[in-house]
C-alpha cells in the first residue's frame, strides 16, 4: 500500500487508450474554457453597447444623425445598433425609389430589420452548440475510458496467483481518473452553456423590443410626411 497513487503516477502507468481519452478531454476542457471566457467578454461588450446605442437613442437624437454615425465604416457598434442601420438603410432606399405607400415602407425596413436580427443571433450563439456537446459528450468519453481501464486492469490480475487489495487499487484507481476528468471538462462547459443561453435569451429580446418599438416610431413617422404632403396638396387643388 506505499504505491504512489497520485493522479500523474497513475495516468503513466495507465493503459494506452486511457491515456488518450485523458489527453483528450484535457485539450477540450482548455478549448471550452477559451470557448467561456470569449464569450463572456463578447456578450458583456453587446450589452455594454447596446445599453449605450439605447441610451442615445431614447434621449431624442435625430434619426438621420444616429443612422449616419451608424452607417460609419469600420464602426464597432452594438447589435441594436446595426439594426437600426438596417432598417434605416432600406427606409431611405425605397424612399429614394419614390415609394410612397406607408405598408411598402415599413414591410421593408421590418424585413431589413429582421435579416439583421437574424444574423445577431447566429454571431450571438456562435461555440454555443461546442459547450452543449462538450457538456453532454465529455461524462460518456470518460466513463469510456474507465470502463476500458477496468478491463485492462482486471485483464493483468487474471494471471496473478493471488489478488488483495494493494494489487486491484492502482488499476481501477487510473481507470477512475478517467471519469473525473470527463466530469471536469463537462462541468463547466453545462453551467457556461445554460448561462449563456439565457444571456443570449435576453439579449434577443431586448432587440425584439426595440425593433418593434423603432418600427412604430418610423410608422409615426411615415403618417406624419403623408399628412404634410395632403395637406400641402390641398390649397393647389382648391
Amino acid at each position: 500500500m506505499n504505491q504512489d497513487l497520485s493522479i500523474v503516477q497513475l495516468l503513466l502507468h495507465a493503459s494506452w487508450v486511457v491515456q488518450a481519452v485523458v489527453a483528450l478531454l484535457v485539450g477540450v476542457s482548455v478549448v471550452s474554457w477559451a470557448a467561456i471566457f470569449r464569450k463572456l467578454f463578447a456578450l458583456g461588450r453587446v450589452r455594454a453597447r447596446n445599453d449605450i446605442f439605447e441610451r442615445d437613442f431614447w434621449s431624442g437624437s435625430n434619426l438621420n444623425d444616429l443612422y449616419t454615425a451608424a452607417a460609419q465604416p469600420n464602426r464597432e457598434g452594438g447589435p441594436i445598433e446595426r439594426i437600426f442601420a438596417s432598417g434605416m438603410r432600406e427606409y431611405h432606399k425605397l424612399r429614394e425609389r419614390r415609394i410612397t405607400d406607408s405598408g411598402a415602407l415599413l414591410d421593408g425596413a421590418r424585413r431589413a430589420m429582421r435579416a439583421s436580427l437574424q444574423r445577431e443571433m447566429d454571431a450571438l450563439e456562435a461555440n454555443l452548440a461546442f459547450l452543449g456537446t462538450v457538456g453532454s459528450v465529455a461524462p460518456y468519453v470518460g466513463l469510456f475510458g474507465t470502463v476500458w481501464g477496468i478491463m485492462h486492469a482486471f485483464t493483468g490480475l487474471a494471471s496473478l496467483a493471488q489478488v488483495t487489495l494493494a494489487t486491484v487499487a492502482p488499476g481501477i484507481a487510473e481507470a477512475l481518473v478517467a471519469t473525473a476528468i470527463g466530469l471536469f471538462a463537462a462541468i463547466p462547459a453545462v453551467v457556461a452553456y445554460n448561462r449563456f443561453a439565457h444571456d443570449i435569451d435576453r439579449v434577443a429580446n431586448q432587440m425584439e423590443t426595440f425593433m418593434e418599438e423603432f418600427s412604430n416610431i418610423l410608422q409615426r413617422n411615415v403618417a406624419a410626411q403623408a399628412n404634410a404632403a395632403a395637406a400641402a396638396a390641398a390649397p393647389t387643388a382648391r
